[in-house]
């Protein structure tokens, strides 16, 4: 799968994507993943992405120009990006050349408060993707006409973080780890919670006993019908205590 990113804090994503299961991923030629600069796209020597919003109001608006360059650079497709007025673009655009530029169209994603509520559903749909890019809001929010660039708008829930970066590395984590051979248990992204509607049943390991309380003995017994039956019950048992809105 290609992933790729927009936004103006390329940075953030180097330690979440070069560590765990992101880097084993990438590691496995299983992950091609791009964190690309909009900054590189803009034409003015203070590299501005943002400016105050019409109307008047509290904090940055993130500008429509470098958007929809990088837009049609990152993926090859012309949504008839306008140059800018020649006082405006004093500055040549910058950065490397985008790698994928004639590669499949990409599935483009925007994080955005107004958008669906992500889910574990929602996951395994995009981990079906051959491409995804994720344009990244930032400051108060990303002109409303860069939108139209928009394939699926995502919310993570309702509140509202410092930046799409963080949210897009949420998303990106949750539909990786569903591709098949990220991780090293065969077929374990399915047992864990939301997988089938439920809350994940509980989990140990060695040792078997610690500080006086004992692992349920049916995990020992190595009766795996018995395993199973006793992790479906503590699955529905815990999802009727802390989620019963799942059951419904």
């Amino acid at each position: 799968m290609i992933v790729e990113t927009l936004s103006t804090f390329p940075d953030m994503f180097e330690s979440v994507m070069g560590t765990s299961m992101m880097k084993i991923a990438q590691d496995k030629g299983l992950l091609d993943f791009t964190a690309y600069d909009l900054r590189d796209w803009t034409h003015d020597r203070h590299r501005t992405t943002d400016d105050d919003p019409y109307g008047g109001g509290a904090g940055l608006v993130m500008k429509c120009p470098p958007i929809f360059e990088a837009y049609q650079d990152i993926t090859g497709i012309d949504k008839g990006a306008q140059p800018l007025p020649d006082t405006e673009a004093t500055q040549p655009k910058t950065g490397p050349a985008p790698r994928h530029a004639n590669g499949p169209r990409p599935l483009t994603v925007f994080l955005t408060p107004c958008g669906q509520r992500f889910d574990d559903a929602l996951a395994l749909q995009l981990a079906q993707e051959e491409r995804l890019l994720f344009i990244c809001g930032h400051y108060e929010g990303i002109d409303e006409r860069a939108l139209e660039l928009a394939d699926l708008q995502i919310s993570l829930g309702d509140y509202v973080l410092t930046s799409g970066e963080l949210a897009s590395m949420v998303v990106i984590d949750a539909v990786v780890r569903k591709i098949d051979g990220v991780l090293g248990a065969e077929g374990g992204a399915l047992d864990e919670s939301f997988a089938n509607g439920l809350l994940e049943y509980p989990q140990y390991t060695r040792p078997a006993t610690y500080r006086g309380v004992d692992v349920p003995s049916v995990l020992l017994s190595g009766d795996h019908g018995a395993v199973d039956a006793w992790r479906r019950e503590q699955s529905l048992a815990r999802t009727r205590a802390l989620r019963p809105d799942l059951l419904s």
